[in-house]
């Protein structure tokens, strides 16, 4: 099928199809500022577990579902705060809710996801819909496949209800990117407060499930595009081990750091995607020993954290009164559930991670991307890296409009992966990242994971690049990222409305234990926020047309 190039024709036109929502035809017409922004329908207020087993039961449709997220669709993201988190919507979303509530009626259902939709980060590929990693050079992309993951999710029963916007290319054109901002989605805003930043890539699966627009989605990660814009929209993002979800079909940045994972409004549901999705992928080598290491998470978050020891990362902390003041309390919750808690300040991070890692990422994005494009439909403009970047410069009032292209420039002179000095630089920043990094911190202190602030509160969209939040750096996803292991963010509160969160790491394949130290933090916090979408839309009347969505000429 061809690319919407308008996504809100497609969103309207099902919106107004579901002839049982009369909400939906009346979310047409009406303004956010007349919808209470804490109000929000049953039906779209529920986790991803408790839809399942809603519609397990026969309390709901996925039919109900489907039309519940999309009235929320048209109210708060064409129209009211245009949050702008979707790119665009499955056409079959409701004809695969009508079979699936059919298979219901008659005492089938597929698995533990029947009937649930989830939303996809759009550098993901699904049969639908194109895959574009947000760039007007991919708008042809449709492929007519999906990736394996996704394979899995559908074989549950789960509904694709759409596509996600993303910082373009997963934030890795420019050094001067603008976060949650591609080509063809325009600016993705945090429905906390419209004019400070939803964070990236996945900034539109993160304020999708912050604006109850579906329970689950996907986003994808090579450092921090999970849970950053988790935990500045509020919710739950989990990075597992690299290597226990297939990255087949999934526009890559670097196969050695990059990894899809759930975001989500608890950690159960985290859980409940993390177990559809785990295992091997014969077209995937890093997946290799995922079957012996994927485990049932959802079984495995109870049981509590009596007596684990707990590493407090305080030199991850940083210097935010109100963030270390929210990261207290939450030490206390820790406490109070009987973990033994080990603050750690003594570290020292190798050089080399600084030093060589954009290098690194560069000689593995010019390898990995040239592959990918090369393997595109034939109508897809571009065949390779040199490519993308002349359209880019074709293209430059949309795609050049508001940064430039300088790393994907870089890329391009990068060396290649036969180059001893990549591969040297390969094992050194593996070694400081495991064995002098993560491994190390929890061996020296006899600790299971390691507890840090996940992020400072989200800053003000800055398209201009004018200013960055000073301070001493906080949080260590990045050590994570590199190492390949897993990370947690969940709710730790808010600073005046703002998200806050709190980021569990673990070692290799320990991804249930993050899972069960988070599950148990969460549920014993309760910090989870309902979206005010304050301070209005963020406007740049000079750059209005790229803020928006791309429509086709």
């Amino acid at each position: 099928m061809k690319f919407a190039l308008s996504p809100k024709t497609i969103k309207v036109a099902l919106c107004l199809s579901l002839m049982l929502t009369a909400a939906c035809q009346a979310s047409s017409d009406t303004h956010s500022s007349d919808i209470p922004a804490t109000i929000v329908d049953p039906v779209a207020a529920m986790s991803g577990s408790e839809l399942a087993h809603a519609i397990r039961v026969g309390d709901v449709s996925a039919e109900q579902a489907v039309g519940a997220y999309l009235s929320r669709i048209n109210a708060y993201d064409d129209k009211g705060p245009m949050l702008q988190s979707i790119i665009a919507l499955n056409p079959n979303a409701l004809a695969e809710a009508r079979a699936l509530d059919a298979e219901a009626t008659e005492g089938q259902f597929r698995g533990v996801l029947h009937g649930v939709p989830v939303l996809i980060k759009e550098n993901i590929e699904t049969r639908e819909l194109p895959t574009t990693a947000g760039s007007l050079a991919l708008i042809n992309n449709d492929t007519g496949r999906d990736s394996p993951i996704i394979a899995r999710l559908r074989q549950e029963g789960a509904i694709i209800l759409g596509k996600t916007n993303l910082s373009e290319w997963a934030n890795y054109r420019s050094n001067r990117s603008v976060s949650g901002w591609s080509g063809i989605g325009g600016l993705t805003r945090n429905p906390h407060a419209l004019d400070r930043s939803a964070c990236g890539s996945s900034a539109g699966s993160g304020a999708a499930v912050a604006a109850f627009f579906a329970p689950l989605a996907l986003g994808t990660e090579t450092n921090g595009s999970i849970t950053c814009p988790a935990a500045m929209n509020g919710i739950v993002g989990f990075k597992p081990t690299v290597g226990l979800m297939s990255r087949t079909h999934i526009v890559p940045l670097s196969p050695r750091q990059d990894s899809a994972g759930p975001m989500t409004r608890t950690v159960r549901d985290a859980a409940l995607m993390l177990t559809v999705m785990a295992g091997a992928d014969p077209e995937d080598p890093a997946t290799i020993n995922a079957d012996n290491h994927k485990r049932n998470y959802v079984a495995q978050l109870d049981g509590g954290i009596n007596g684990m020891r707990i590493g407090v990362f305080k030199w991850a902390e940083g210097n935010n009164p109100a963030v270390s003041s929210a990261f207290a309390e939450a030490l206390d919750v820790l406490v109070d559930q009987g973990a033994i808690l080990v603050e750690i300040t003594d570290f020292q991070p190798d050089p080399v991670m600084f030093r060589s890692g954009d290098s690194v990422l560069q000689a593995e994005y010019k390898q990995a991307l040239n592959a990918y494009l090369a393997n595109t439909p034939p109508n897809v403009a571009v065949r390779s890296l040199p490519e993308l970047i002349a359209f880019n410069e074709a293209h430059a009032d949309r795609e050049l409009a508001l940064f430039d292209q300088s790393i994907l420039i870089k890329t391009e002179q990068a060396s290649g992966l036969d180059d001893p000095e990549y591969k040297a630089n390969v094992s050194a920043i593996t070694i400081a990242a495991r064995a002098k990094g993560v491994d190390k911190l929890l061996q020296d202190h006899n600790v299971q994971v390691l507890v840090m602030p996940s992020a400072k509160p989200a800053s003000p969209i800055d398209i201009a690049f004018t200013s960055r939040p000073a301070g001493r750096p906080l949080g260590a996803g990045w050590l994570a990222a590199m190492a390949g292991y897993p990370t947690l963010t969940v709710p730790m509160g808010d600073h005046l409305g703002l998200p806050l969160g709190l980021m569990i790491m673990g070692t290799a394949w320990d991804d249930a234990l993050v899972l069960k130290v988070g599950h148990t933090y969460e549920i014993h916090a309760d910090k989870m926020l309902r979206p005010t979408y304050a301070n209005g839309p963020f406007e740049m009347p000079t750059k209005a047309d790229v803020m928006r969505p791309y429509k086709n000429p």
